[in-house]
């Protein structure tokens, strides 16, 4: 690892951050790209490549726990490191700064949203074809039946009561009577 005037230079396969150690600065990517991996049962996953112009390490901004993943340099790369202090004195000084870094992350959620639906429609899909088939279909067909049933009551307020429905006051009315 080399220091220049800004940032420091990372040697391809250079190990920049780990998963496990407390962290307390985030990285901005100034040249070349990065690995994102995480420790698996089998392994090490990858589980992005970042580029120049994006952050990781950022949670670290916002709280003291241990990294969640390892980041290796692909290539040569060079990183500015942004502590927490030196953050917050630039969000003052350029608040659009804290919004880009939130905008940056809802993406990263949301493509995890996304990741994790795929993953749950996958597991559904391997379940029911170790299961028998004929089974499966009239569960799926039933719950179907409620759910239009619940969503109908929702949207015309109808409950499951037989018989008319009576306002308020003309039950009390027909009480009095």
């Amino acid at each position: 690892m080399n220091s220049g005037n800004l940032g420091k230079n990372y040697a391809g396969g250079e190990v920049i951050i780990r998963q496990g150690e407390i962290g307390d600065c985030m990285f901005a990517i100034q040249k070349g790209q990065v690995e994102i991996l995480r420790q698996g049962k089998d392994g090490e996953v990858r589980v992005a490549v970042l580029a120049e112009g994006e952050v990781f390490g950022e949670m670290a901004i916002f709280e003291r726990e241990v990294r969640s993943a390892t980041v290796r340099a692909l290539g040569d790369a060079r990183l500015l490191t942004v502590d927490k202090k030196t953050f917050l004195r630039r969000v003052q000084e350029d608040p659009s700064l804290a919004f880009n870094l939130m905008q940056m992350m809802s993406r990263r959620i949301r493509k995890l949203n996304g990741s994790i639906v795929e993953l749950q429609q996958s597991s559904a899909l391997r379940r029911q074809s170790t299961s028998d088939p004929g089974e499966a279909e009239p569960q799926l067909e039933r719950r179907d039946r409620s759910d239009r049933r619940v969503t109908k009551e929702r949207r015309t307020g109808e409950s499951r009561r037989k018989g008319p429905r009576r306002a308020r006051g003309a039950t009390a009315q027909a009480t009095a009577n």
